[in-house]
């Protein structure tokens, strides 16, 4: 077998081949090791590289393969973790220049289970400080690029993540999601991610962070539907430090995926009723991929009436309608004000100078507004809501655009349109505030060689119909055959 074909390999296949023996987790490891040298200076995915652990913890499961014993779900399948969770002995950064130094003591509950399940580390992957923009650069180790084009922007904040598994250097990504981190990096890295519904996996970090942290769940970053199902099976499950985490759901979602989906009704939507604006490349790739839904006799139509601008009446009797990014905007900025005003009053010179005026906005507004942030994000649930009474998936662009140019936050206008920063992402962040699961799947190129995704909604709690019919769109449209090249 040749060594590309063992890094592009499914992680179901490699947990398959450990446990015959017909490849060592060694054996893996080591091929992942050497392409990760060669890749990662021209890409920047891993920050911090741990290929020593990884010897050793591969090492660790040959042998209990060898002795016959009890395999983790995830046993000897070399991965990566999100540079934002804690693990005990690894340096954690969080992308901040605070943290360079610093080695946790102990790992978070997320990293715990990955580990019980037998993974095989391979490093840390990069992330903008704290997670809080859609693009991955920090202060101490600077871009993420995009391996389909290298001049491009890898998305964020999970961009390590993702470009680490769409350019073959590792098999399973831990990501996480506040605004669309997983998503939007496997939109534009071309690869398969998934946030689970919110509590599904819990966190530490209600206890600084408030209502930003309501926004957040980790997840899964593959390149096969099957294995974001595997990894999902190893990663939920309530524990007692997070009374927002959910009780372990009583079937496998690997098991659920070998099912079909039970008819489901699709509706979908090219700009929920406030999306400035959308590249026409991405919507024609949409349009494109949701009639291929239409091979399994299932009902596929636009919802026209879906809107999330909402409507209320203020304090003063007034009646106001409030776009999404207003809400979304007024949270991630006063939640980042509690978490981290501290760093402003000591660390300023150390915060990215966007992160910092991100935390000085949200010092700024009233209780009454910060009240009606919190009755707006309800609005918005009860809209996505109505779409769920009559169709059982939502589907939509993941973004209004394939990837931009790497020295840029955003881009300033899509298909001639001027945007604002943050209207590229109309698509994800909704689905933060209503903590409905939601998945980016690839669904084409764009003209300049760049993937564009497609997501995929489902009603609450219901991941396994988002795995189903992600599973159907990957077996009529494949995309794991094509692999970025680099010279």
């Amino acid at each position: 077998m040749r060594k590309e074909d063992i890094c592009f390999m499914s992680a179901c296949d490699m947990r398959e081949k450990i446990e015959t023996q017909e490849l060592s987790s060694l054996e893996i490891t080591e091929t992942l090791i050497e392409r990760i040298e060669k890749i990662n200076p021209i890409i920047n995915a891993y920050c911090t590289p741990t290929f020593e652990l990884a010897r050793v913890l591969a090492e660790e499961a040959d042998e209990i393969v060898k002795k016959g014993e009890k395999l983790g779900l995830l046993h000897g399948i070399p991965t990566s973790i999100k540079d934002m969770k804690d693990t005990k002995g690894i340096r954690t950064t969080y992308g901040c220049k605070v943290f360079k130094k610093y080695i946790p003591k102990k790992d978070a509950i997320l990293v715990k289970r990955l580990k019980n399940a037998g993974i095989v580390i391979l490093g840390k992957t990069n992330t903008p400080a704290f997670g809080y923009k859609g693009v991955t650069d920090n202060l101490i180790f600077g871009a993420t690029k995009n391996p389909w084009d290298i001049e491009k922007t890898a998305g964020g904040s999970s961009g390590g993540a993702a470009a680490a598994v769409a350019s073959g250097l590792s098999p399973l990504a831990q990501g996480s999601d506040g605004g669309g981190s997983i998503r939007i990096p496997s939109s534009f890295c071309g690869v398969f991610g998934i946030k689970p519904n919110y509590g599904r996996i819990p966190q530490e970090a209600l206890k600084s962070e408030g209502n930003l942290a309501t926004l957040v769940q980790s997840g899964p970053i593959v390149r096969y539907v099957k294995d974001a199902a595997l990894m999902l099976d190893a990663m939920v499950g309530s524990d007692d430090i997070d009374r927002h985490s959910l009780q372990k759901p009583s079937y496998s979602y690997l098991e659920k995926l070998k099912e079909e989906p039970n008819n489901p009704k699709i509706g979908y939507s090219f700009d929920l009723g406030f999306a400035k604006a959308i590249a026409s490349e991405v919507k024609d790739s949409i349009l494109n991929s949701v009639k291929k839904f239409e091979n399994f006799d299932w009902l596929v139509e636009e919802n026209k009436e879906i809107s999330l601008l909402s409507s209320s009446i203020n304090y003063s009797g007034e009646i106001k309608v409030e776009n999404p990014h207003i809400t979304l905007w007024r949270f991630w900025t006063s939640g980042f004000a509690y978490a981290f005003k501290q760093f402003i009053k000591d660390h300023e010179h150390d915060i990215d100078l966007d992160l910092a005026r991100t935390i000085k906005k949200g010092f700024k507004y009233s209780a009454e507004v910060i009240k009606e942030t919190e009755f707006q994000r309800e609005l918005i649930y009860n809209s996505i809501n109505k779409h769920f009474k009559k169709y059982d998936i939502l589907i939509t662009p993941t973004l209004a655009c394939p990837a931009f140019d790497i020295n840029k936050q955003s881009p300033e206008e899509i298909d001639g349109v001027e945007i604002i920063p943050g209207e590229w992402t109309p698509f994800t962040f909704p689905f933060n505030m209503s903590g409905h699961p939601a998945a980016n799947i690839p669904c084409g190129w764009s003209s300049g060689g760049l993937p564009i995704g497609m997501q995929i909604i489902g009603k609450r709690f219901d991941e396994v119909t988002v795995l189903q019919v992600s599973k159907a769109f990957e077996e009529i449209a494949p995309w794991q055959n094509k692999r970025p090249i680099f010279n």
